[in-house]
């Protein structure tokens, strides 16, 4: 393993050195990341903010900007992973956050995506864990997935990786959009109608804590399903990528126990057409001390994406590395 020291020193010199090029006239670099209450747009926000630097900015050394010589990164709200990936691939943004399941699949045109491969999609880092929140009313519980039946639960926006995989989970309890009353509906806006009482229900995936969940806990409260070890085994064996994780008790107000729950690692995906120069300048400004600084100090869920975890899975999920990144890695010692 590299020192954090030595290879926030290398990350920064590497970049500083592929940026030149790039120097003299801005290059904009979308990333999409999510919507508002979730966890992917205050990352994506972080991450921007880390490889940006703007013409003009003040030089890294002098108490500026650390990023990549002359590209502005910005980060769009949108509806998620399976969006994020779509348009990557197909040229609306450069950038994109999103869930490792729903990454695999697209890139090899598999389940929900058979026939429709997504051949561009390049992965820059594994980032961190998004726990599966299943989100009850103060005071309500269930004791399987099945009991969702014939209730009125959220499953998430359409576009977002959290609905492809919970339709999934659902059906392996006999719940599907036939006997339940389902709502397609981003992460405040859930929130918002299970307080109204307008839902039962609802589900998302996000790294804790999740803003909106933060509100409903402290205002109408909630209650998390802790799912048993052997529900989170069968939801492993169906979606791989799903690996048991916990909630701990505290982590949202009136919620006093630890959550059971499956999780998935986020990823930050570019595409194939992007330049290896750009790419490898990116991920050596994504790991350097001063992103380092920010991803600490903004969302918790920050601290959790560091250099040391961010090939862990990638070499089994079946999507390469850009060839700018795995640059990066190899000079790092990080890949033989």
């Amino acid at each position: 393993m590299i020192p954090r020291k030595l290879l926030s020193m290398a990350a920064l010199a590497a970049a500083l050195v592929a940026g030149p090029a790039l120097a003299e006239n801005p290059t904009f670099f979308r990333i999409g990341t999510g919507g508002a209450g979730g966890t992917y747009f205050p990352i994506g926000g972080t991450i921007a903010n880390g490889i940006s630097a703007p013409p003009g900015a003040r030089p890294c050394e002098k108490g500026g900007q650390c990023g990549v010589p002359g590209l502005i990164a910005i980060a769009q709200s949108t509806t998620a992973s399976v969006f994020n990936n779509a348009a990557v691939q197909n040229g609306e943004l450069e950038a994109g956050l999103a869930a490792a399941d729903v990454t695999r699949s697209m890139y090899l045109g598999e389940g929900k995506f058979e026939g429709k491969p997504h051949p561009k999609l390049r992965i820059v880092a594994n980032l961190y864990p998004e726990d599966l929140h299943l989100v009850l009313p103060k005071g309500a519980s269930i004791n399987n997935l099945g009991d969702l039946a014939d209730k009125r639960v959220g499953i998430a926006q359409a576009g977002s990786g959290t609905q492809v995989a919970v339709l999934q989970m659902l059906e392996a309890w006999g719940v599907t959009r036939d006997n339940m009353d389902e709502a397609e509906l981003n992460n405040s806006q859930s929130a918002e109608r299970l307080a109204d009482g307008q839902l039962d229900a609802y589900f998302y995936a996000a790294g804790w804590p999740v803003a909106a969940m933060v509100q409903l806990a402290s205002t109408k409260g909630m209650e998390l399903h802790s799912f048993t070890e052997e529900d989170v085994n069968k939801i492993n064996g169906i979606i791989p990528a799903y690996i048991p994780s916990n909630i701990p008790a505290g982590v949202y107000e009136g919620v006093d126990y630890d959550v059971r729950t499956p999780a998935v690692s986020a990823l930050l995906v570019v595409s194939s057409d992007l330049d290896e120069e750009l790419v490898h300048g990116i991920t050596a400004a994504l790991w350097n001390s001063n992103t380092r600084k920010l991803l600490d100090n903004g969302h918790p869920k920050g601290r959790l994406i560091t250099a040391e975890t961010a090939l862990d899975g990638v070499a089994t999920l079946g999507v390469p590395l850009h060839p700018g990144a795995e640059k990066f890695y190899r000079e790092q010692g990080m890949i033989q």
